[in-house]
């Protein structure tokens, strides 16, 4: 059964920075696509960031150049480098995986996710 952990978040302070980690068991990871959603409140889940096997990426516009996703195939695990926050990117973030190769923007597309870790930027 495939079972994903997110940790780190919390609390930060406006221009800073925090990573979020993703751990995955129950699969290849090396055969899924790790991806990270937020969803603020009142707001529909959004698509963050995407990792292939080989490396490529693909970000929503808004966090290009103040996010990095990253994974560790060996640790079954999912980075999410989070630098420059400002309170538009207070959410729950949510990680989640599908088998491919494509980087799809839907949740609907992925059919693992994991209970998601609350990011509070404070201004």
């Amino acid at each position: 059964q495939v079972h994903l952990v997110e940790s780190g978040g919390g609390l930060v302070q406006a221009g800073g920075s925090t990573r979020l980690s993703c751990a995955a068991s129950g699969l290849t990871f090396s055969l899924y696509i790790p991806a990270w959603f937020r969803q603020a409140p009142g707001k529909e889940r959004e698509f963050v960031a995407g990792i292939s096997w080989s490396g490529r990426t693909s970000y929503a516009d808004s966090v290009k150049g103040r996010f990095t996703i990253s994974r560790d195939n060996a640790k079954s695990t999912a980075f999410l480098q989070m630098n420059s926050l400002n309170a538009e990117d207070t959410a729950v973030y949510y990680c989640a995986v599908r088998p491919g190769t494509d980087i799809p923007t839907m949740p609907s597309q992925y059919g693992y996710w994991g209970q998601g870790t609350q990011v509070t930027v404070a201004s």
